[in-house]
Order: C-alpha cells, then structure tokens, then sequence
C-alpha cells in the first residue's frame, strides 16, 4: 500500500510494557482496530488472594463493534489467558494457528464458551486482509511450537510485531525463525519494529532447547524413584522432551492437573506431541506401578500454592504425596516477583525427602525469549526507522533500547513506553499520543474487576499488622455502655500478650463512652489505634461496631 502523510495509526499498548506478562497490543487505523494477543499475569506475591490479574481494555469495550479481529501470535497464558474475558465483551473473530487455535478452544471450553467464539485457523506464511489492516504471518523460535511474529501493513506503513521469540539454530522440531521475512521487511523499509524485551539484560545469545535432551536423560538415568516434572500447561515443547526420555529410560508417562491434561490431549490430536500409547497412563495407574518406572508431569514451576508442586510442597495434595527417592525437576525460569515463592517451595520439597533439579543446578530449561545479540542481530535484520521495545519490566525495555542506540538507531527513534500510552505512526514519523488506562484487572475467581488496588492495600496491611475488631453495645438512650466492650483480635497479638493488652483497650473504650457519651465509631477507632501503636509499635487495622438497644 502506498503512504499517505495524513494517515495516522495508532499503536494503543494495553498490557506487556512495564511489566512480564498480561500482554495486549491494539492497532487502530481510522475507526477500525486489530488487537494481538490477550494474556494474563500471575499475581505478586503482596497481591494476596488474586488468581491472576488480565489488561484493562475498557477502551475496546468501549469500542467493541470497531474491532475487526483479533490476532494470537502463540499459545503461551501470557499471550492468550484473557481471552475468554476479552470475547465476552468483545465478539470478534480470533485468528490463531493450529496449535494455538487448539489451546485456546481447550481455554474457553474450561470457561464455559465452547462454540461461542469464531476462530479462524492460519499458519506462518499467510497473509489475512482484516479490516486495514494486511497481516503478514511469519514463523518464530519460542519454547511453544507454532509461534508467529507480524508485519502488519496499513497506509500510515509498516510495523513488524514480533511476539516472543529467539534465534534457535538447532530447534527440536527443526523450524527455525523465517530470517527471509525478517530481511524481505527490511527490504521494503519497516516504519516501527516492536519486539521482545524479556532478556536484554543477559548477555550472548539464548541456548538452543536441544541442550534440555541430555540433561534430562542425566536425570532419568540417576534419578532412583519416581520423576515429577514440573513447567508450564501450555509448554508443548518441554512435554515433548519429557516423553522422548520417558521412551528412552523405559518409563511410563502421566499429565497431571486439568490444564496439563487437556492441553497434552489437544497437542497429540493435533500431532504436536508424539508419543506411543503405551507410554502414556493414567495417574492412577501411574501411582500402581514401581516408582523407577514412573514420570508425572504437572504444573506449579512457579511455586503457585494451588498448583500441583505447590500442594506437594505442602503436603496438601489429593492424589499423592511426595516421599523419599522422588526427584523433583522444576523446567521453568522464575517469572520476575516470584523467586521467593519458588525458593520457598524448592525448600519444603527438599525438607519432605524430594530430590529438586532446577535451573540453577542443571540444563532443565532453557528460555524461549532472545538475549541481547540476538536482539541486535533482529534490529540488525529489520533495520527499522523507529523502535518500541515490548515486552518487558521497565528496565527492560530501557536495556532494549540501549542495545538499539548500539547498533545505530538514533535516540530520537527510541520509544520507551509503559501500558496506555498511544504512540502515533504518520507519514514514518512517530509521536506520543494521549495516556489510555492501563493498570491492573485483578480476577479472583468469579469476580473479575470488583478488586481494586485499595482491596489489595488493605488485604497487606491485614495480613502485614493484623486485625482488631471491637463491639460495644450501648443504651439508646443515654449512650452509656450496656456491658464491657467485647475486643476481638487476629494475627496481631499472641493469646499470652492479649491477656495484658486487651484489658487496656476495653478501659480505653469505656473511659470515651461512658465518660463524654461518645458515640462515634471512627473515633473510638482512631483512639485505639493510637493506644495499640504507643504499646506495640504496630499498627493494626481497627473495627468498631456499636449497636443500641
């Protein structure tokens, strides 16, 4: 298409920047929007009682019957776990390849919303006109097969998208990232490149997954028990890896877990995943047989409390439990925030006679995201007139465009954005538009949104000083106390220390109201909280609730 200066597009990041995870771009090009991708983001460990957190899209909720479709570049949750939130609102087509397609009709069958969704199935190569916009597909490396980057063409020019990615020379299903589309861009001029910042702070180039092969087989052929492997649902490759050490160390293979089991059920349909059937079991019959024939697969690499590995960490789980001789491999990176969570549950596994093999201690995982020479070799490649780093915590995405000032792109070209602010392309000149919402939607489980970061204040505050609640009865007509002010505490004193300070508290309270015929909650409250903070340094949260009778 050719360019006109007066057209603009407006590239509007709704989720993915300043931040891993909950990804979501929207492109809108006059009144017509194309939207790619729509993930969550796993809670932080403050976020207590958060299932997982989603975008905040309300400006296409707000536009709804102005989006033409929506694109998933890979079947990754950060990339399509807010799907079945999105099409409720929004009842666009989605378009997705195979595998991805696959993953993503599993996600909202488990939602309720079989059937209810048009999906439309491509593959890396095609090119689908949706609405303006003309979509490029072109195949990527990441650690999920079928993965696809885009180059998305409009009058206002050229953007190349690129997912998540990496340059594996030796991939396991010997598919490489398509550098021929990357350099047939180049060659026709890329006005905005937007790609991947998750690694550009490690150095050198990520290692291929073939490297987990001979790593896993050192586990297998060492390990004297059961082996319990624990990644991501949607981590396709890495089952693959699993089983193909099941068959050669003679073990039988079980998914644990709905995600798990059903996301191994669509991959093999699809032939995503092989292996023979009778190396695969159920996990009851996975339990019966000898422990040096076993290999159970399950989710909860990041030490998530209800996940599998988290329940076995605890000694919380249904179906079995962990017991001497077990090895334990956790194939997954921590997400960023939740080390500790992983740390801790490392520790409990070990305390209950696990053997744990990790990332740090062996070749168990590898990353399916680029380091930093290949993302200069990828801006090397697409040589683009602009560059917006995506994809990343804020650190991040300014590390990725240090490398971009390396290799030659001019500063004034270097866009560093978080989630809501619009970046304008006209004419291959780039601006800063307007700041749309784009902080957090947290989902706990059938309230999604009814929680705001107030709730989560409050709910760290509580779990942080604890809680003291107060009842005080009083008479309706002289406001005199009726009988002593019940005081009620949680995980904020000790019973032993509760013995001294309690007694104080319902002076206090007594003193106000029968002495001035006070009334009023917030301020018995607030003189409460003072006594509490002047004899323990802590401030708890304080309830009081009268009644009159």
């Amino acid at each position: 298409m050719s360019k006109n200066n007066q057209e603009t597009l407006r590239i509007l990041p709704l989720g993915g920047l300043g931040e891993v995870g909950k990804n979501m771009m929207a492109y809108e090009f006059g009144d017509r929007i194309l939207v790619v991708d729509a993930g969550l983001m796993f809670p932080e460990n403050d976020m207590l009682g958060v299932d997982y957190i989603i975008p905040d899209f309300q400006y296409l909720r707000d536009n709804a019957a102005r989006v033409d479709g929506i694109i998933i570049t890979h079947g990754h949750e950060d990339h399509i776990g807010a799907i079945q939130h999105l099409l409720a609102d929004i009842p666009a087509p989605v378009y997705a390849t195979r595998l991805t397609r696959g993953l993503v009709e599993v996600k909202l069958a488990r939602n309720g919303m079989a059937n209810r969704a048009q999906l439309i199935q491509i593959q890396a190569g095609d090119t689908v006109q949706i609405g303006p916009f003309k979509v490029e597909t072109f195949h990527v490396c990441h650690s999920v097969p079928d993965a696809i980057g885009l180059g998305i063409t409009t009058p206002a020019g050229l953007v190349v998208h690129t997912g998540d990615y990496k340059f594996d020379q030796t991939p396991v299903d010997n598919w490489p990232t398509d550098f021929a589309k990357l350099a047939e861009f180049s060659a026709r001029g890329v006005d905005v490149l937007l790609a991947d910042s998750t690694n550009s702070e490690r150095p050198g180039w990520t290692q291929s997954e073939r490297v987990i092969g001979p790593a896993f087989d050192e586990v297998f052929r060492t390990a004297p028990g059961r082996i319990i492997i624990a990644t991501f649902a949607s981590l396709i490759a890495r089952m693959q890896q699993a089983a193909d050490a099941a068959v050669r160390h003679g073990r039988k293979m079980a998914f644990v877990g709905t995600s798990m089991v059903d996301n191994a059920k669509i991959a093999r349909q699809m032939g995503y995943l092989e292996m023979p059937d009778n190396t695969l079991v159920s996990i009851e019959e996975a339990l019966r047989l000898p422990d040096k024939k076993v290999v159970l697969m399950c989710t909860g690499s990041q030490g998530e409390p209800s996940s599998i590995i988290g329940r076995l960490s605890t000694g919380t789980n249904r179906h079995f439990d962990v017991k001497e001789g077990d090895t334990i491999v956790l194939s997954s990176h921590p997400i960023p925030g939740n080390e500790e969570a992983v740390n801790k549950t490392i520790n409990r596994l070990i305390r209950r006679g696990a053997e744990v093999v990790y990332e740090a201690v062996a070749a168990v995982h590898v990353s399916g995201h680029a380091s930093s020479e290949e993302q200069k070799l990828l801006l090397n490649l697409v040589r683009p007139r602009n560059f917006i780093p995506i994809h990343g915590e804020l650190h991040q995405l300014k590390r990725h465009a240090v490398l971009a000032r390396q290799v030659g792109i001019a500063d004034e070209n270097i866009f560093v954005v978080e989630n809501g602010q619009v970046i304008e392309l006209t004419g291959g000149q780039v601006r800063l538009g307007e700041r749309l919402p784009g902080g957090y939607i947290f989902v706990e489980g059938e309230s999604v949104g009814e929680i705001d970061l107030d709730v989560m204040r409050e709910r760290e505050q509580l779990a942080r000083s604890g809680v003291v609640l107060i009842t005080v009865t009083l008479d309706k007509y002289s406001n005199r106390l009726l009988k002593e002010p019940e005081v009620l505490t949680r995980g904020f004193i000790s019973t032993d220390d509760a013995d001294g300070l309690i007694p104080a508290v319902q002076k206090k309270v007594s003193d106000l109201v029968n002495g001035g015929g006070l009334d009023n909650e917030k301020l018995i409250a607030d003189a409460v909280r003072s006594l509490l903070y002047n004899e323990t340094r802590r401030r708890p949260m304080v309830f009081v609730v009268s009644t009159k009778m």
